[in-house]
């Protein structure tokens, strides 16, 4: 029990480190990360927040990512609900200050995209299936056998055509953010000599019959 709440603990610090680059990397005011254009535009267009747009399209991409062959886990479904919930809730507590001025605009960009990087690798290595967006990331790599990062940043430069299309943020930061996330998230990974493909990843089933399993032996 004491290593699956460490694993659950990695796990929800790796989802509000995601949600807190994304935040950060909004807050330099150069343009919003790729996802973030996409969601921020759809949102505008159906008249709906940026963590709820998120979650919406969270499940989408997790469906997508089931018929490619990836797993579905508790971590998956953690993901798609709260990194949109976190995300309401920090711009919401508004303590993260939006800056002014190119070079401070980039310093915080190129650090909400390490703190995406470290949360990435925090809730994909906890074994809970990765969040929906990494979900596709993999498969995408599995299909194709290339880098990680040149996979991510296949996906986000397509999101953020899309997302400035229906009316997202565009700026430098977006050309930054869709450019060097692929390249943070390979660092990041290298550093912690982690190969997110090699992670055998638990399924909600398994997840149910651990707990069923717990509250047999409680009985």
């Amino acid at each position: 029990m004491p290593h699956y709440l460490k694993r659950l603990m990695k796990l929800l610090l790796g989802l509000f480190l995601y949600a807190l680059g994304i935040v950060v990397s909004m807050k330099a005011n150069l343009g919003f990360a790729p996802w973030e254009v996409f969601h921020y535009g759809l949102g505008k267009t159906i008249d709906l927040t940026i963590g709820t747009v998120s979650i919406l399209v969270g499940l989408i991409i997790c469906l997508c990512a089931v018929w490619m062959g990836e797993k579905i886990g508790l971590g998956t479904i953690l993901n798609m609900i709260l990194i949109g919930v976190f995300m309401d809730l920090l711009l919401m507590l508004s303590f993260i200050p939006e800056v002014n001025g190119l070079i401070m605009g980039i310093i915080m960009i190129i650090t909400g995209l390490f703190i995406i990087s470290f949360g990435s690798y925090f809730y994909i290595a906890s074994g809970f299936g990765a969040g929906p967006r990494d979900s596709l990331m993999v498969a995408l790599q599995r299909k194709t056998g290339l880098p990680v990062g040149l996979c991510r940043g296949f996906l986000e430069g397509t999101v953020v055509l899309i997302g400035w299309l229906l009316g997202g943020p565009v700026g430098l930061g977006t050309v930054l953010a869709a450019f060097g996330i692929g390249f943070c998230i390979q660092t990041v990974f290298v550093i912690m000599k982690f190969d997110a493909t090699s992670v055998k990843h638990e399924t909600l089933n398994a997840t149910r019959k651990y707990f069923m399993s717990l509250y047999s032996k409680n009985q």
